[in-house]
């Protein structure tokens, strides 16, 4: 079988691919090793810039302008190659290696040819990739479409904050509220978790065989190569490395990443859960589309499917951040391989989040409230009242006043209206405070 969206294992290359394929350029195999690529180059331009004895004014500003080219018109053909130098070496990133000495060759550097990869280790290369591609995944599509939710769900605020709605404590009627303050909660919730997620560094480990610069310092004992790649990784790739490290980066940063992310899904989860169960209770109508059909048996359905498909799909993404996070940070002595092949599915949880946030996007698109439901639940509620009621009998010093509404509501003969207002008339208090006890009602009765 040839791999095509019918044939693709994962939903995230297969059903959903249309939702997924802007992630493929940071987190797929091709991704992966372009942006090895885009290290090795960089690397070898900026040993030329220290500069190092042999190097110095080797490469030439056009040979730098031709070797970033490299990278920016890198393709699935140049992917392959090195993949087919991995089929000999065994190694990919012995594989990379080859594939920039060779690209100097055409160049006429092959001279310089040695300096690619100088005193690195594998780890060097990938624990820069890896993080860059997230940075760059997050900032370009994983950010923006969280954002654009977040800007959807204020939107509602703003439509929906006049609108009373009566509250749901333990699944029972209680207090009432405003639905677009129900919305600011998600927002609120939201911002503050997305600005935890942009104060996590982009860790990164450079540092030679076991973390030392064992090699770099032999060969150029005069260099301070701390210094120097700290300048390296912060301000030419744009990351944050980490002092003191094995062979590997060791990926605490990455687990706070990968947990707030999972923290955003879970409030996500709950908005979804709790729009799923308004559609449940009429509070919501969805936008009919033609053709769409939503049960294989019964023609009247129309399902809330969208955050039915939100819900399934942050949760798979969550599981498997939350292994990310508790994994990866955890290497046997100065480094062990388990985090390599784990390292490989870090776009999986953010396909499905991807899959989830559009999924989101489609069901809120559909959403048309349904006023007339939420106000006869409120008509149907005199009781939430009673709150309102004995509060106020407190301020005025009445005696037992939450015993007395207790006695009056705590009941299952139905509370109205007119037996609240019966009931404000018994009440030995001044005509004023009786208007101000009649002026309440589950409408107006929804705080500020």
């Amino acid at each position: 079988m040839q791999l095509t969206a019918l044939t693709a294992v994962s939903p995230i290359d297969g059903r959903y691919r249309r939702i997924t394929a802007s992630l493929a350029p940071y987190y797929s195999e091709f991704g992966l090793i372009r942006y090895r690529v885009h290290v090795e180059i960089e690397y070898l331009i900026w040993l030329s810039e220290i500069p190092l004895p042999q190097l110095e004014g080797k490469i030439s500003k056009e040979n730098k302008v031709k070797l970033r080219t490299i990278v920016s018109n890198f393709s699935e053909a140049d992917a392959q190659e090195i993949k087919d130098t991995e089929k000999v070496t065994n190694h990919d990133v012995k594989a990379v290696e080859y594939f920039v000495k060779n690209r100097l060759e055409g160049l006429g550097l092959s001279a310089i040819q040695e300096f690619v990869h100088f005193g690195l280790t594998s780890q060097d290369i990938n624990n820069t990739s890896v993080p860059l591609s997230l940075k760059e995944g997050l900032e370009n599509e994983i950010l923006p479409a969280i954002e654009a939710i977040i800007a959807q769900i204020r939107n509602f605020a703003e439509a929906w904050k006049s609108v009373p709605m009566l509250a749901k404590t333990h699944g029972q009627p209680a207090s009432p509220t405003r639905l677009g303050k129900e919305m600011m909660v998600f927002v609120e919730r939201l911002e503050v978790q997305v600005a935890q997620l942009k104060s996590v560094p982009f860790s990164a480990k450079f540092g030679g065989a076991t973390g030392n610069f064992n090699a770099h310092h032999v060969a150029y004992p005069s260099y301070d190569w701390v210094k120097l790649a700290n300048e390296f990784v912060n301000e030419r790739l744009g990351l944050s490395r980490s002092q003191y490290t094995t062979q590997i980066e060791h990926y605490d940063n990455l687990g706070a990443l990968f947990h707030a992310l999972e923290r955003i899904n879970t409030i996500l989860i709950d908005f979804a859960r709790d729009f799923w169960t308004y559609i449940s209770m009429d509070y919501f109508k969805q936008k009919l589309k033609e053709g769409e059909v939503g049960s294989s048996a019964m023609p009247h359905k129309v399902n809330p499917i969208d955050f039915e498909n939100a819900e399934g799909n942050m949760g798979i993404a969550n599981a498997l951040y939350s292994y990310l996070a508790a994994k990866l940070p955890i290497s046997r002595l100065q480094r062990d391989l388990t985090d390599s092949t784990v390292l490989r599915n870090v776009g999986v949880p953010v396909g499905h989040s991807m899959i989830a946030y559009a999924s989101l996007q489609k069901g809120m698109g559909k959403l048309i409230l349904n006023e007339p439901a939420l106000k006869k639940d409120l008509d149907a509620n005199w009781a939430v009242v009673a709150e309102a009621i004995q509060t106020i009998l407190r301020r005025e010093g009445y005696e037992k006043p939450y015993e007395a509404l207790k006695a009056l509501t705590r009941t299952n003969d139905g509370i109205t209206e007119n037996s609240i207002h019966a009931f404000i008339q018994t009440l030995n208090v001044s005509d004023d405070v009786k208007a101000e006890l009649m002026a309440i009602s589950p409408y107006s009765y929804t705080g500020v």
